[in-house]
């Protein structure tokens, strides 16, 4: 599980649909599709169920949403940090 894989899992969640998460992101609709596969396939459990109107989470997806959502928090919060820091190193 990685940052790529996170911030489009979030995406989805926000936008319920691949192709407007991609758009979001900057990211082909096809590399958004491969990051939540590979999340899934690291989690052993669908975090979606797809439609030909988009996404919905399952209960799996709506229970890590807000950790996830934490998570990048974090992260973001790391890098300020350490950007910070850089300058006055």
């Amino acid at each position: 599980m990685n940052e790529r894989e996170l911030l489009a899992f979030v995406a989805v969640a926000e936008h319920g649909r691949m192709d407007l998460a991609a758009k979001a992101l900057g990211y082909s609709q096809p590399a958004v599709s491969y990051q939540i596969k590979c999340l899934e396939m690291t989690l052993g459990t669908k975090l979606f169920v797809r439609t030909s109107s988009g996404v919905s989470l399952t209960r799996s997806g709506a229970l890590m949403l807000p950790s996830a959502q934490a998570v990048l928090t974090l992260m973001r919060g790391i890098k300020a940090t350490t950007g910070d820091l850089a300058l006055v190193a």
